[in-house]
C-alpha cells in the first residue's frame, strides 16, 4: 500500500478544486432541498469487482475539502488488490456534504483504480520474464501525472512523463532529416543531459533497426514487428541497447512479445482504453 501523492500539494489542491467546481456548480440543490443541514450519515464504498485500488489519496482529501469534520477509516489503500465485496472505505459526516462529495470521488477513484486493474492483468502475462511493462503519453491531458501513477500501482514502469524526458526519434523525424543516421547524429549534437533513457529510435524493420545500432542509438522501439522479428533484434542486439517492442500490444500478444527476450514491451492501452471499475458508496443508517 502507498500513501504518496504524485501531485504536488498545490497541484492537488488545484485539481480537487477543479473537479468539483465542474460537479458542483452553484451548489448541490437536490442534496439542500431534501436532506436536513444537520443530518449525519455513515457510509461504505465498495468495490463491485476485483480491481487495484488507485486514487484512494483523492478521495480522502475530497471528502474533507467538502465536510471538514468527517471521520474517515481507509481500508484498503492506493496499491492493493481487493476482492468484489470489499469494503475499501467508511466515513462518518454530514449528510449534505457527503452526498455533494460522492460523484467526484467516485469518477476519480474508478477511473484511476481501472488503469491499476488492466496493468496489474497485463504485469502478470509478462511476470516469469525479465521484460518490463512500460506505459506511454496516451493519457488524458491534465491526467497523466495521476494515470502514470495507477500504472505504477499496477506494476508498471513509467515511460516519458513529458516530451523533454528523453530524445525518441520517430518516423516523422527521419524522414525530416533524410536518414536515421543523420536523426541520430543531429540527437547527439544536441544536449541530452536531460535524457532519462538516452536516445531512442522508432525502427519497423530489421534494416532500420541495424542502421539505428551502428548510429550510436541507446534504445530500439521494435514497432509493430512480428515475433520473428523480435527474436532476430533480440540475437543480434541484446546487450548491446535496450529493446522495446510496441505497436497494437494486446494481452492475448503480450506475453509471446515478452518470451521473445525484449528488455520492455509499451503499452498504451492500459493508460489510454482502461474501463473505469464498479465501486459503489453504500449508506449504512
Amino acid at each position: 500500500m502507498t500513501t504518496d501523492s504524485p501531485l504536488f500539494k498545490e497541484e492537488l489542491r488545484q485539481f480537487i478544486k477543479s473537479a468539483l467546481d465542474e460537479d458542483i456548480g452553484r451548489g448541490d440543490l437536490t442534496s439542500l432541498a431534501t436532506i436536513p443541514a444537520d443530518q449525519k450519515l455513515s457510509a461504505a464504498m465498495v468495490a463491485r469487482e476485483n480491481l487495484v485500488v488507485a486514487g484512494m489519496f483523492i478521495v480522502t482529501q475530497i471528502i474533507t475539502v467538502c465536510d471538514p469534520s468527517a471521520q474517515i477509516e481507509v481500508i484498503a489503500g492506493d496499491g492493493l488488490e481487493v476482492v468484489a465485496g470489499s469494503t475499501i472505505l467508511k466515513v462518518t459526516g454530514n449528510a449534505q456534504k457527503l452526498l455533494t462529495a460522492e460523484r467526484t470521488a467516485l469518477n476519480i477513484l474508478q477511473h484511476l483504480s481501472g488503469i491499476a486493474t488492466l496493468t496489474r492483468t497485463y504485469v502478470r502475462e509478462i511476470e516469469h520474464t525479465d521484460c518490463r511493462l512500460l506505459d506511454t503519453r496516451k493519457t488524458i491531458p491534465g491526467y497523466r501525472k495521476l494515470a502514470k501513477y495507477a500504472t505504477r500501482l499496477g506494476g508498471a514502469m513509467n515511460h516519458r512523463m513529458r516530451l523533454d524526458d528523453g530524445l525518441l526519434i520517430k518516423d516523422n523525424h527521419i524522414a525530416r532529416l533524410g536518414s536515421i543516421k543523420d536523426a541520430v547524429h543531429a540527437a547527439k549534437a544536441f544536449d541530452t543531459s536531460a535524457s532519462s533513457i538516452g536516445i531512442t529510435v522508432e525502427c519497423d524493420t530489421l534494416e532500420q533497426a541495424a542502421d539505428a545500432v551502428t548510429a550510436g542509438a541507446d534504445r530500439l522501439l521494435l514497432d509493430n514487428m512480428n515475433n520473428d522479428q523480435l527474436r532476430a533484434a533480440v540475437e543480434q542486439y541484446k546487450g548491446q541497447v535496450k529493446l522495446e517492442a510496441s505497436g497494437g500490444v494486446t494481452l492475448e500478444t503480450i506475453k509471446a512479445i515478452a518470451e521473445a527476450g525484449v528488455d520492455y514491451i509499451s503499452v498504451g492501452r492500459i493508460t489510454q482504453s482502461a474501463p473505469a471499475v464498479d465501486i459503489g458508496l453504500d449508506y449504512l443508517d
